[in-house]
């Protein structure tokens, strides 16, 4: 465990602050939710809780049969990285951090279909380049919990509407079960 030489008191009410500093780093939001545990030693750990990675199995089957339907790439994402990919260089995905500019895009929940040197174009993870793209965001009781990505590294045919609808019927899917 690393050390931030940082120490706070617990409040009247049972409560913590989380250093913004380390917040920043670990790109904690103000609404995220936190698991805890305890270990034998005694010591508290939070860890950030992802819904979606709870359904990884689920995902992985539905990346799967997105890229078979549509031959393209395809992963799904919690909040901070892909916890599925399927189809041709998903070993280039799968566990990656996402950027930065792929979190504000789930943030302001649009759908994106995009060429690489487009306006709109956002790479969704910093070491990966594909050409075309379809993002849809998967939203959950209003919160938003991830993203459907498409990609398509070789170019040959741009993405169309039919991937845009299944993008975003996958991100409708998922984000329905969460719900139930």
């Amino acid at each position: 465990m690393k050390a931030t030489g940082i120490v706070r008191r617990i409040d009247d009410l049972g409560r913590i602050v989380i250093p913004k500093e380390i917040r920043r780093t670990l790109r904690i939001r103000e609404t995220d939710p936190m698991e805890i545990f305890t270990d034998r030693e005694g010591q508290i750990i939070l860890k950030k809780y992802s819904p979606i990675g709870e359904l990884a199995a689920v995902a992985t089957e539905y990346a799967d049969t997105l890229a078979m339907v549509s031959q393209k790439t395809v992963c799904i994402t919690d909040r901070d990285q892909v916890i599925a990919a399927a189809g041709n260089g998903k070993k280039d995905l799968q566990g990656k951090t996402l950027t930065k500019e792929l979190d504000v895009c789930m943030e302001n929940r649009e759908n994106i279909m995009a060429k690489k040197g487009e306006k709109d174009y956002i790479q969704p993870v910093a070491d990966a380049e594909y050409i075309y793209e379809v993002i849809c965001p998967v939203i959950s009781s209003g919160d938003v919990l991830g993203s459907v990505i498409i990609l398509d590294k070789e170019g040959k045919q741009a993405l169309t509407d039919v991937e845009l609808k299944l993008g975003s019927a996958f991100a409708d899917i998922l984000g329905r079960q969460m719900e139930g």
